[in-house]
């Protein structure tokens, strides 16, 4: 169980502190979206932290989707379940919902597809930004909000031809983004592959707020303090 140190579990209820969660997403995901800092004031645990915790609890099933209904924070017990028949309900330890999904086809429990596709994404999905919503900001001559960049996770979905695999990537296939107002929905949709074979399709949906006109002296300056962010934290590190 490589997710141990990024997660507390006692009996079978499921919470993390504000470290673990912000370790994961940096050392896992390489994802330093200011909402995983450990000061953060809308501090969130990473949504790939939780995907990865359902995946290796209750198993890879061939088709796949979740959507979250609410932030999970370190003050949130959650209870995830061992086995999913249909769909389930992911709730904190007062019934409020956090995320909900559902699931068909076949499924594994192996530890080493599991863990194979579960490393795969939360690295495709880390890098979502600046390396793909960037340019697709910029397509769309819209930015965030350059003093609350909020780009949060909706949701995802994957569709599998098999389960026979112990090696994957993930490759972007196309990118949209829908914008109503100052909120955009950007939809990553990509390809599954596995020994240079296609073997399965994902979306990604992301909510971006704040949204205004584009500026690229402004988006510049966004992601010269990501990677300052990045480049701080590595050093410290090392």
């Amino acid at each position: 169980m490589f997710l141990e140190n990024y997660c507390r579990i006692s009996d079978d209820k499921i919470s993390f502190t504000r470290q673990q969660a912000s370790d994961f997403a940096k050392q896992i995901a390489d994802d330093f979206n200011p909402l995983h800092d450990i000061n953060a004031k809308r501090f969130c645990v990473p949504g790939d932290l939780l995907f990865s915790l359902i995946l290796e609890r209750a198993g890879l099933h061939q088709e796949m989707s979740f959507r979250f209904s609410g932030m999970v924070t370190d003050a949130t017990t959650l209870s995830i379940p061992t086995e999913i028949t249909n769909t389930a309900r992911i709730v904190d330890d007062k019934q409020k919902e956090c995320l909900n999904m559902s699931v068909a086809g076949a499924y594994t429990k192996s530890s080493r597809t599991i863990a194979a596709l579960t490393r795969a994404y939360v690295e495709f999905s880390g890098h979502t930004f600046p390396h793909i919503l960037v340019d697709l900001m910029k397509k769309n001559k819209v930015m965030i909000n350059p003093t609350r960049p909020m780009i949060m996770y909706e949701s995802m979905s994957i569709e599998l031809d098999s389960l026979d695999f112990e090696d994957i990537t993930l490759r972007l296939s196309s990118t949209t983004l829908a914008i109503e107002g100052k909120r955009g929905n950007a939809c990553l949709s990509f390809d599954l592959v596995s020994q240079d074979k296609i073997i399965g399709h994902g979306k990604k949906f992301m909510l971006l707020s704040g949204l205004r006109d584009y500026c690229q002296e402004t988006i510049d300056n966004i992601v010269t303090q990501y990677n300052n962010t990045k480049a701080q934290y590595i050093a410290e590190k090392s």
